[in-house]
């Protein structure tokens, strides 16, 4: 397993690309609405989850460490672990996934073409393969091995 040695600059400058690739998502002329039902957050009755690269997972896991989250709270229910149980709100809405962005979910459109996104897809994998990621990852997983990367001390280059 790759363990997350990297400088604390090299996530500022991850912070930086990752937010860059969702807000040239949120500029597309796709048709879509996040009305916030949630139903997407359920895991268990979607059947989906998504899958995070190493940079997602970076941005994740410092937008949970600013709720004062030091690890992920454990999933209810097959829902995503990142659904605040006591609200049902996503602690992380502004830094949330890829994922979680293209709309799997029927009311907000539903998915988003692959031919649509592609280019953003193959930034986040070629910015995963720069940080020496696994690929994709389970979001549980990637957000834990984030959150666990930071009580590391970094490995000098």
């Amino acid at each position: 397993m790759k363990r997350f040695n990297r400088p604390l600059e090299a996530d500022e400058t991850t912070l930086r690309e990752v937010r860059a690739i969702y807000a040239d998502l949120s500029r597309r002329p796709i048709d879509r609405n996040c009305v916030r039902m949630k139903t997407c957050c359920h895991f268990k009755l979607t059947g989906r989850i998504p899958f995070l690269t190493k940079g997602e997972a970076i941005v994740a896991a410092r937008a949970l460490r600013q709720t004062g989250r030091k690890r992920l709270p454990d999933a209810v229910g097959g829902s995503c672990p990142l659904l605040d149980q006591a609200t049902g709100d996503c602690m992380i809405y502004e830094s949330r996934p890829f994922g979680c962005r293209t709309h799997f979910c029927a009311a907000a459109g539903g998915p988003y073409a692959r031919g649509e996104v592609i280019d953003l897809i193959r930034r986040l994998e070629e910015l995963d393969a720069r940080l020496n990621g696994d690929g994709p990852r389970r979001i549980e997983v990637a957000v834990s091995a984030a959150l666990e990367r930071r009580r590391e001390p970094a490995t000098p280059p």
